[in-house]
């Protein structure tokens, strides 16, 4: 899976021209896709999880009604799945967030939940479901 630029600064709630700037300085690796400059799924979501995990985004205002809807469904990008053979516990960066979710390994696999993977975050109470963009 592969995201064009602008894709990923939407995943990562940064501008076009920090995501080009970290590709020419190598912060993130790229290539070329039908004359498109893109980003791996895998390559992403790791760059995500250091930025949540450094805090280097954390000045960011995270309250901007923007980021979350009404209904508390945030997109971002799949950053790890651990499964077993009932349960997966999937992890996602969603902008400046780390939301991490409990599901049956079955609803993990029928959505094809792996790093890299671009899903919506639905929060309600103290569940998390977790969509798949179509």
């Amino acid at each position: 899976m592969t995201y064009r630029i602008a894709e990923a600064a939407e995943i990562l709630a940064v501008s076009d021209d920090t995501v080009r700037r970290w590709v020419e300085t190598g912060r993130i690796p790229s290539q070329r896709t039908e004359g498109r400059a893109t980003v791996t799924g895998a390559d992403l979501a790791e760059l995500a999880e250091h930025l949540a995990e450094s805090g280097e985004v954390a000045d960011r205002d995270r309250t901007r009604a923007s980021s979350v809807s009404a209904r508390n469904r945030m997109s971002g990008i799949v950053t790890r799945v651990k499964r077993d053979t009932v349960m997966a516990q999937v992890e996602m960066i969603c902008g400046p967030y780390r939301v991490v979710s409990l599901m049956s390994s079955d609803a993990a696999d029928e959505l094809g939940l792996e790093p890299g993977v671009r899903a919506i975050a639905s929060v309600k109470s103290t569940n998390v479901v977790v969509e798949v963009q179509k």
